[in-house]
């Protein structure tokens, strides 16, 4: 369908939020200092009030990771399901302050705690060091659940874009390690190194997400690893049997529509229940911008319907279980 009015305005917005300052030179590559001022000076959202959020941090292989917890409830109330956030940002730029009104209202409408991870960011910290930061994370998680209040067994990860990335990521290193998640929650992710589909070639420039801004990140992140990695492209890893059920969420005018749904088609023939949603006349963000998209305000409804699933559906496993064990 041709790109949603809403579209369109978003798109003159964001030009006008990341314009470059007077005196720039229009042709020069802006730096990335420049680039990451440039993403914070997009307006934030308005943002759901919760009993607690406070930010802590979790030992990782180079050093504390930083996290930020949400509860949506306070903590007396009991534990909770878990779901750990990546933000994305092309492995290069973002926080976890760019998702934080995501993240409330995914522990508000879930009812579980949120776990957002600050994990170290390309070129200063290239591949793996955000995949082994998201990983510690998810096995503390998984470890210790008292430590963050949440249910023993009922935790899921979720990412946007490079955060799609390494939240897929995650979901295979839990596999092979034992871990058993609830969910993955996989927002337009990247998947793979290619950058050669069709999606590629028709939205390179001029929506949002341009390819030759996502092609110098993901040099940046990789800086010479081998691009077959499956930590690097998950569409890549040679068996999907056995990680845990997903929803993959796309938008029509994105560079990565093409290789995400292909990731969804793999989860399906490897007989890994998933559902796959397109969003038509949107772009790439349209997820973490309801206040701006319709389309946004959809997709996450689907976001905490599928994790209110995922949730009632372990903790009636671990019930039934427990029954059985008397």
């Amino acid at each position: 369908m041709p790109l949603h009015p809403q579209t369109v305005s978003f798109l003159k917005m964001l030009a006008a939020w990341t314009a470059p300052p007077p005196g720039a030179g229009a042709s020069a590559e802006p730096t990335i200092a420049e680039m990451r001022e440039r993403t914070g000076a997009v307006p934030p959202a308005v943002r759901r009030e919760l009993p607690e959020v406070r930010d802590l941090a979790v030992r990782g292989p180079g050093g504390p990771v930083p996290v930020r917890l949400y509860r949506p409830v306070p903590a007396e109330r009991g534990p909770l399901p878990a779901l750990v956030y990546l933000h994305g940002g092309g492995w290069v730029l973002g926080s976890v302050d760019d998702v934080d009104g995501v993240c409330r209202d995914l522990a508000a409408g879930a009812g579980c705690a949120v776990l957002s991870v600050g994990y170290r960011l390309a070129p200063e910290h290239p591949f793996p060091a955000a995949v082994d930061d998201c990983w510690a994370v998810v096995a503390s998680a998984a470890r210790e659940p008292d430590r963050y209040g949440v249910l023993p067994g009922a935790l899921a990860v979720a990412g946007d874009s490079a955060g799609g990335n390494l939240a897929a990521v995650t979901a295979l290193l839990a596999r092979d390690a034992g871990v058993r998640l609830a969910h993955q929650l996989l927002v337009y992710p990247v998947t793979d190194t290619a950058m050669d589909t069709p999606s590629w070639r028709l939205y390179g420039s001029g929506y949002g997400l341009d390819a030759a801004d996502l092609a110098r990140f993901m040099g940046l992140y990789r800086a010479g690893a081998d691009p077959a990695d499956p930590r690097l492209a998950p569409l890549r890893a040679p068996d999907l049997a056995g990680v845990a059920p997903a929803t993959v969420i796309t938008a029509e005018y994105d560079i990565l529509r093409d290789e995400a749904e292909a990731y969804a088609r793999r989860l399906a023939d490897a007989g890994v229940p998933v559902e796959l949603r397109r969003f038509d006349g949107v772009v790439h963000a349209f997820f973490l911008m309801p206040e701006i998209f319709d389309a946004g305000v959809r997709a996450r409804e689907l976001a905490v319907r599928r994790l209110r699933a995922a949730f009632d559906a372990r903790e009636r496993e671990a019930s039934w279980h427990g029954q059985r064990a008397v």
